[in-house]
C-alpha cells in the first residue's frame, strides 16, 4: 500500500471520530512533536482530547455548538478573502497522518478550518509572523514563522505554486510596509495591538485553560501565553455578533449565532472584569465604521500617527491625526486647547463631509511631516509603550512642538499672519498647518474690511477645507517649550505654594490597602518638608539629600484616618498615580490635621478649594459619569465628611452634595460605584484600583447604618429611617386588618434575623408576602424603637413629654406637645409624625384588628419611652398623640382627604380578600395580558401591595418562560380602550394603586416598549433638560361646556423640570426659549407632577396626524382636565414623550442593569393549590359574585382560560 493510500485510510478513520471542538488530531500531533515540555500546565497533553473523544456526551453537550454558517459568514467577515481552498495539513516532522482542511487567506491571517462552512478556525497564523514560504516537493509546501513551521499539501503542483505565490506576495508586501515605518514605529512581533484584557480562562469541554485576549472588536483564543507571544492562535471571535451573558458565580457565556463559548474565571472579580471587557468590545464592534473606512482609505491613516498601532479609530480633529485608543487617552490629558479628541466610530455628528475630506488630504502623512519631522529613534514610541512614555512623547510632540518642522518665518508674527492670509486662498493645507502651529494667528486682521480674517478669506475663495481646518483651530494653543517639568502635570494650572515641615513617622510605601493595624515598631521617624509642590522626607533634619519625594501633581487621594487606627493616635494616607500608598503618623492630632490640610491645599485644583472647608476624612480626584450622557468619564474632585460626599464636577463651578444615607441605591456595576439619588444617578470610577477600592469601602460604610440613634440610620428623602419606612409600608399594605397587630409578638428568631438584615443595609431588604409575616415585621419595628440608643423622644426631652401628659388643660397640653415636637431633632420629628400617622390608620381598622387607640398606647408607650411599663404616663402620651393627631401635627384638609382615599382603597381590598377566604392581608387578584388582549393571553396574578411594575413584568415573563434579550425593553402598559390610548408604567410604580383606579374599559398588558431604545439615545444626546416646540393642541370640553371643543390649534409648548407651559402666539417660536419665558406669559401652565400622559388619541376626534398624546390633569382640588397633543412626526412624538418621562421621574427613565435581574419568585400559596387565581373585576358586588361562583364550582370561571 502506498504512503498516500495509507494516509487516506488514516484520514478517513480519524475524521469519523472527530468531535465538535476547536481542536482535532493534527493539533494534538503537532503539540506532541512541537512542544514536548512536560511541566507546562498550559500545554495540551497527548491524551487530553482523546479522553474527550471517548466520552459519548461531549459532542452533544459541548458549549461550542457548531452548525452551518451558510448565509451568515459574510456578515461577520470584515476582511476580504484573498484566497481559499482545500489543503491537506500534516505535522512539520513528516508524519503521514494528514488532515484535510479548508484554508483561508486574508490580509491579516492564514486560517484553516474543518470545512468551508465553519466560522471558527482550528488555527490562525498572522501574516506578519510568516518569514517565508518554501516548496518541499510532492505538491507540498511549508509556511515558516519565527517560532514554528506549518506543512501543507495541495491537490496539484499548480495549486501549490498558486498558494505559495499568493502567500509570498502577502509577506513581501507586509515587509515593505514595515520597512517604511520601522524608523519610527517598532511594534513587537506576535503580540496584538491595544489589548484590553488578557489571561487564562477555563472553557467548558476542555481540560486545560485557554489564554484569552480581548483586543478591540475581537476576542482571540490561544493555547497558552507562549502562543500568544508568538502570535499563533486557535481562533478569534468577531464581537459584532457576540453577546455576553452572566451564568453563575464565576461563569459567563459568550454567545454568537454559531457557537456558545462557556468561560469560567478564577474569581468573581475576575469574571466581572472579563464580562466588562467583552461588553466594551461588543460596543466598539457595533459602532458605525463608515467614517473610519473612508479615512482608512488613505494608507497612512491605517496606523496610529503616534505609536503605529493598526486600525486606529480615534482622531484629533484640530491636529488632523488619526490615533489609537491608548494614545487618545493621553491626548485628552493635554486638554482641548491642544488636541480635540473624537471617535471615528461613535462621534458621528462631528464628521462632516468636509472634515472627512480634510483627513483624507492631510491626515497622518502630511501631519507627521510637520509634527514628527525630527523625532530621534530613542524618543519614539511604539505599540507596546506604556502610559508614561506616551504622555511624555505626546507632550513633547504637540504641546512643546519639539519635533516639528519650523517654518522659515517662525518668530516673525507679522509675516506669519500675512503668509497665512495668502495661503488660505489656495489649496495648500500643509502650508496652512505649518503656519498656524508656528504662531500665525487664525483670527488676525487681513487688512480687508470685507473679509477681515483668514476664515473669511478662505470662504470668499471657496476653500472649504481651509475653512474647516481654521475653524477647528480657532482656539488652539500654539506649541511652546515650558521651563521645568510641566509635562508631568495632569492639569495646566498653577497650584498654590504651601510650605510646612516637621517630624513624622512613616512606614515603607505599599502597593495594597492597609487592612491590618500597623504597630509603632513598623514606623520610622523622618524629617518631612512640603515646599514648591514637593513633599520630601529625610533621614533626619540635618540631611540635605531626601530619602524620597512625592510630587503634589502625582497625588490622587489623601485620607485622614480615625483615631487609633494604627499604633499612633493619628495617621494619614497618601495615594499617588503609580499605585503606591504612603502611611504617616503622630501622637498629635492637631499636628496631623495641619499636615493633611497643607498637603490637600497643595494638590487640590484651585476651583475645588471649597472642599478644604470641611472636616473631611478622604479627599481626592476621581472619574465620574452623570445623567444619561455616559459616553465619556469626566474628572471630579470629591471630599467625604461623615455621611456627606461633597463634589466639584468638571462642568460646574459650585460645590454639590450627596447625602449618602439618603441614597435610594448604592451598588457596584463593573468598574463603577453607582449612587442613585431621587433626581440623579452618579457613576464614580477610579483610574487606579488602589485608591478607588478605598473610596468604595469608605462610601459604603458612610452610606450604611453607623450607630443606634435615628440620625445614624439610612434615611428616606423625608428624613425617616428606611427601617421604619419599610416596616410601616408593609404593615399598612398587608397587616392593617390583621387581628392583634402589634400585640402579637411573632417568632423571635425571625424578628432577630430581619432586624439584623435591616440594620446592615435596609435599602436592599424587600419585604414580601409569603416570605415575611406581618407579626414578625411589627415585632421588628417595636424592637428597633426599644433598642434605640437615645430613644425616639430623646433622653433630653423624655421627661418633659411625660410631664406634658399630666397637664389637665387641653389647649395647654396640645401646646406643650407641639413645642416639644419642634424641639426634637429633624429625623426624630419626622419619624414621630410617620409613626403616629401609621398608628392613626391602624386604629381606624380597630373593628377588624381589635387594636384601638388605647390598646396601641399600651403596646407603644413602654416601647417608645423605653420604660418597661413602669410609667403609665408613657401610654398616655402615645394615646394623646394618636387621638389628637390632626391637631398636634397640623394635618391639613388635603392631607386628610388623601389618607381617607387610601384607607377606602384598603377597605375595598380587604372586602375582596375576606370574601375569597383564601387571601392574606394585602392580596389583590387581577387579569394581566401578555402582548395583546385575548383569552389565551390572560394571566391571573396575585398583586401584593409592594409589587412594582417591573416585578409584575418579570412575573408575567417568567410564567410564560420568556427570556429577555439584549436591547429588549419589556414594560407593563395601562391601556384605556375608551380613549384609545396607553401609558407605559414607570418600572418603580406600585401596581396596586393603579389597579384600584382602573375603569371597566381599562386593563394592564405586558409587552415590548419598542421606542425605548430610541428615547434613551435621544435623552443621552440632548443638550438641555428642557424641551420646547410646536404641537397641535385640543382641549376636551369640560362639564360647564367651556374649552376648545372642535379642531386642533397650533400652540408653542415649553416643558421644564417643574411645569408644562402653553403659549398661544405662534410668533414666539422665532424667539429663543429664555426670551419666550421672560417676555411672554403663558396662556396655560400645568405642574408636571399632576399630569398623566398617554400615547394615542381616539380617532373620532380626527387628529391631524397619528402621532399624538392624550393628557389627563388633576389639581389639588381634584378638578380634572383632559386635552390632546399632536406631533408632525414619530420622531417628535418620541422626543416629547421621552422628555415627559425624564422630567416626571427625575431622570431615572429605565432601570440600571443590576435591577433588571429577575429575583426569585415567591412560592405560590399552598392553600391555592395549582389552580389559577380568580380574576376580580368591577365593583364590590361583582367581586363578591365572582368569589361565590368560585366557591360553588371552582372550574366555572376557569374553563375558558
Amino acid at each position: 500500500m502506498s504512503d498516500k493510500d495509507d494516509a487516506e485510510i488514516m484520514r478517513g478513520r480519524l475524521r469519523s471520530e472527530r468531535i465538535n471542538s476547536l481542536f482535532s488530531e493534527d493539533e494534538l500531533i503537532e503539540d506532541y512533536y512541537d512542544q514536548p515540555a512536560a511541566n507546562d500546565s498550559s500545554c495540551w497533553n497527548d491524551y487530553g482530547l482523546s479522553t474527550l473523544q471517548s466520552s459519548g456526551t461531549v459532542s452533544c453537550s459541548s458549549s461550542m455548538h457548531s452548525g452551518s454558517t451558510e448565509g451568515l459568514d459574510a456578515s461577520t467577515q470584515l476582511l476580504p478573502i484573498i484566497k481559499a481552498g482545500w489543503l491537506d495539513k500534516n505535522p512539520p516532522q513528516g508524519s503521514y497522518i494528514y488532515q484535510r482542511r479548508w484554508v483561508k487567506l486574508d490580509a491579516d491571517y492564514l486560517r484553516y478550518f474543518d470545512s468551508e462552512k465553519d466560522t471558527y478556525s482550528k488555527r490562525f497564523i498572522p501574516v506578519t509572523s510568516i518569514v517565508r514560504v518554501a516548496s518541499i516537493g510532492d505538491q507540498k509546501f511549508e509556511v515558516i514563522t519565527n517560532s514554528r513551521t506549518f506543512a501543507f499539501r495541495a491537490e496539484s503542483d499548480a495549486d501549490r505554486n498558486e498558494w505559495m505565490r499568493t502567500l509570498q506576495q502577502m509577506v513581501d508586501e507586509r515587509k515593505f510596509k514595515g520597512l517604511n515605518r520601522i524608523s519610527l514605529f517598532q511594534p513587537p512581533t506576535g503580540a496584538l495591538d491595544s489589548v484590553d484584557k488578557c489571561g487564562l480562562l477555563e472553557l467548558r469541554g476542555f481540560k486545560n485553560k485557554l489564554y484569552v485576549v480581548v483586543a478591540g472588536e475581537k476576542v482571540f483564543l490561544y493555547k497558552n501565553a507562549e502562543d500568544y507571544r508568538q502570535g499563533i492562535g486557535i481562533t478569534y471571535i468577531e464581537m459584532n455578533v457576540g453577546n455576553v451573558k452572566d451564568v453563575d458565580r464565576r461563569g459567563f457565556d459568550l454567545t454568537t449565532p454559531y457557537r456558545i463559548f462557556s468561560f469560567s474565571a478564577d474569581s468573581d472579580q475576575e469574571k466581572d472584569e472579563w464580562v466588562e471587557a467583552m461588553q466594551q468590545s461588543i460596543a466598539e464592534a457595533l459602532s458605525n465604521s463608515e467614517v473610519a473606512e473612508k479615512i482608512w482609505s488613505v494608507e497612512a491613516n491605517r496606523f496610529c500617527a503616534d505609536c503605529g498601532s493598526p486600525k486606529p479609530d480615534w482622531a484629533s480633529v484640530n491636529l488632523c491625526v488619526v490615533i489609537c485608543k491608548r494614545c487618545a487617552g493621553e491626548h485628552r490629558g493635554l486638554g482641548p486647547s491642544i488636541t480635540k479628541v473624537r471617535s471615528l466610530k461613535m462621534d458621528r455628528k462631528v464628521w462632516t463631509e468636509e472634515l472627512i475630506e480634510l483627513f483624507c488630504q492631510v491626515g497622518n502623512s502630511v501631519a507627521n511631516q510637520f509634527w514628527a519631522a525630527n523625532v530621534p529613534p530613542s524618543e519614539a514610541i511604539h505599540v507596546a509603550s506604556g502610559s508614561q512614555e506616551r504622555r511624555r512623547f505626546l507632550i513633547a510632540k504637540y504641546k512643546e512642538g519639539k519635533y516639528r518642522r519650523y517654518h522659515p518665518l517662525f518668530g516673525n508674527q507679522e509675516e506669519l499672519n500675512k503668509a497665512l492670509c495668502a495661503t488660505v486662498t489656495t489649496s495648500d493645507l500643509a502650508e496652512t498647518q505649518s503656519l498656524v502651529f508656528c504662531g500665525a494667528e487664525v483670527s488676525c486682521f487681513s487688512g480687508d474690511p470685507d473679509f477681515p480674517n483668514p476664515i473669511a478669506l478662505a470662504e470668499q475663495a471657496g476653500q472649504k477645507l481651509q475653512m474647516e481646518f481654521l475653524l477647528h483651530n480657532k482656539n488652539s494653543e500654539i506649541p511652546r517649550v515650558e521651563a521645568g517639568s510641566s509635562e508631568e502635570k495632569h492639569y495646566s494650572v498653577i497650584l498654590p505654594s504651601v510650605t510646612h515641615n516637621g517630624f513624622l513617622y512613616k512606614t515603607p510605601s505599599m502597593a495594597k490597602l492597609v487592612h491590618e493595624r500597623k504597630s509603632r515598631e513598623e514606623f520610622s521617624r523622618r524629617w518631612c518638608t512640603l515646599n514648591d509642590s514637593i513633599f520630601s522626607y529625610y533621614e533626619n533634619d540635618r540631611n540635605a539629600v531626601p530619602n524620597g519625594e512625592i510630587k503634589m501633581e502625582e497625588i490622587v487621594c489623601l485620607v485622614n484616618n480615625p483615631p487609633d487606627t494604627h499604633g499612633f493616635e493619628s495617621t494619614f494616607e497618601v495615594y499617588i498615580e503609580s499605585e503606591r500608598l504612603y502611611l504617616f503618623g503622630l501622637d498629635n492630632p492637631e499636628a496631623i490635621w495641619k499636615w493633611v490640610k497643607s498637603i490637600a491645599k497643595s494638590f487640590i485644583h484651585p476651583r475645588a478649594d471649597e472642599l478644604l472647608s470641611h472636616d473631611f476624612e478622604r479627599i481626592g480626584r476621581l472619574q465620574y459619569k452623570g445623567g444619561l450622557n455616559l459616553e465619556r468619564a469626566k474628572e471630579g474632585w470629591f471630599a467625604l465628611s461623615q455621611s456627606v460626599l461633597y463634589a466639584f464636577f468638571e462642568d460646574s463651578d459650585k460645590e454639590e452634595t450627596v447625602h449618602l444615607k439618603k441614597l435610594q441605591e448604592l451598588s457596584i456595576q463593573g468598574d463603577s460605584l453607582v449612587l442613585v439619588e431621587r433626581r440623579r444617578t452618579l457613576y464614580i470610577q477610579g483610574e487606579r484600583k488602589l485608591d478607588f477600592l478605598g473610596w468604595v469601602a469608605a462610601i459604603q460604610k458612610a452610606a450604611g447604618s453607623s450607630g443606634d440613634t435615628l440620625s445614624e440610620q439610612q434615611l428616606t428623602e423625608s428624613d425617616i429611617p428606611v427601617i421604619v419606612d419599610r416596616c410601616i409600608d408593609y404593615i399598612t399594605q398587608c397587616g392593617l386588618t390583621s387581628e392583634g397587630i402589634y400585640r402579637k409578638s411573632g417568632q423571635n428568631s425571625k424578628t432577630t434575623g430581619l432586624l439584623e438584615m435591616l440594620r446592615k443595609d435596609a435599602r436592599r431588604v424587600r419585604l414580601k408576602e409569603g416570605e415575611h409575616h406581618v407579626d414578625d415585621v411589627s415585632n421588628t419595628l417595636k424592637r428597633f424603637f426599644r433598642d434605640l440608643g437615645d430613644g425616639l423622644f430623646t433622653k433630653e426631652f423624655c421627661q418633659d413629654w411625660l410631664k406634658a401628659a399630666a397637664v389637665e388643660n387641653e389647649e395647654e397640653k396640645i401646646g406643650q406637645y407641639r413645642q416639644l415636637l419642634s424641639s426634637l431633632p429633624v429625623v426624630n420629628r419626622a419619624t414621630v409624625k410617620a409613626l403616629i400617622n401609621h398608628l392613626y390608620r391602624v386604629q381606624y381598622f380597630s373593628e377588624m384588628n381589635q387594636m384601638n387607640t388605647h390598646n396601641l398606647a399600651i403596646v407603644f408607650g413602654p416601647t417608645l419611652f423605653q420604660t418597661d411599663g413602669k410609667d403609665y404616663k408613657a401610654g398616655r402620651v402615645v394615646e394623646d398623640l394618636i387621638s389628637r393627631y390632626v391637631v398636634i401635627f397640623s394635618v391639613d384638609e388635603q392631607e386628610m382627604r388623601k389618607q381617607q382615599d387610601e384607607i377606602q382603597a384598603i377597605i375595598k381590598m380587604r372586602i375582596a380578600g375576606s370574601s375569597s377566604g383564601t387571601q392574606q392581608a394585602g392580596d389583590f387578584i387581577c387579569t394581566v395580558y401578555l402582548e395583546e388582549k385575548k383569552t389565551e393571553a390572560e394571566q391571573h396574578i396575585k398583586i401584593p401591595a409592594t409589587m412594582t411594575a417591573e416585578e409584575l413584568t418579570f412575573e408575567i415573563l417568567d410564567r410564560r418562560k420568556i427570556e429577555t434579550k439584549e436591547k429588549e425593553y419589556w414594560s407593563c402598559f395601562e391601556v384605556n380602550e375608551r380613549e384609545e390610548a396607553e401609558r407605559p408604567l414607570h418600572y418603580s410604580e406600585k401596581v396596586l394603586p393603579i389597579l384600584h383606579g382602573l375603569g371597566t374599559d381599562s386593563y394592564l398588558v405586558v409587552k415590548k416598549q419598542l421606542s425605548m431604545e430610541n428615547m434613551l439615545i435621544y435623552l443621552a444626546s440632548r443638550v438641555s433638560d428642557s424641551k420646547h416646540g410646536m404641537m397641535k393642541f385640543r382641549e376636551e370640553r369640560n362639564l360647564l361646556g367651556l374649552g376648545l371643543s372642535t379642531g386642533f390649534h397650533d400652540r408653542y409648548f415649553i416643558l421644564n423640570n417643574s411645569c408644562l407651559r402653553l403659549y398661544k402666539e405662534v410668533r414666539s417660536v422665532k424667539q429663543r426659549m429664555p426670551a419666550v419665558e421672560t417676555s411672554h406669559r403663558p396662556e396655560k401652565e400645568w405642574p408636571v407632577k399632576n399630569l398623566k400622559v398617554y400615547l394615542g388619541i381616539k380617532k373620532k376626534l380626527r387628529p391631524p396626524s397619528c402621532w399624538g398624546f392624550t393628557v389627563f390633569y388633576e389639581n389639588e382640588k381634584h378638578e380634572k382636565q383632559q386635552w390632546y397633543l399632536c406631533c408632525d412626526t414619530q420622531m417628535e412624538l418620541r422626543e416629547w414623550f421621552a422628555s415627559f418621562l425624564y422630567v416626571q421621574n427625575g431622570g431615572n427613565v429605565w432601570p440600571s442593569e443590576s435591577s433588571k435581574v429577575r429575583a426569585s419568585r415567591t412560592q405560590q400559596d399552598s392553600r391555592l393549590g395549582n389552580i389559577s387565581l380568580i380574576p376580580l373585576r368591577g365593583n364590590e358586588n361583582e367581586m363578591r359574585n365572582s368569589v361565590a361562583a368560585f366557591a360553588a364550582d371552582p372550574l366555572t370561571l376557569l374553563r375558558n382560560v
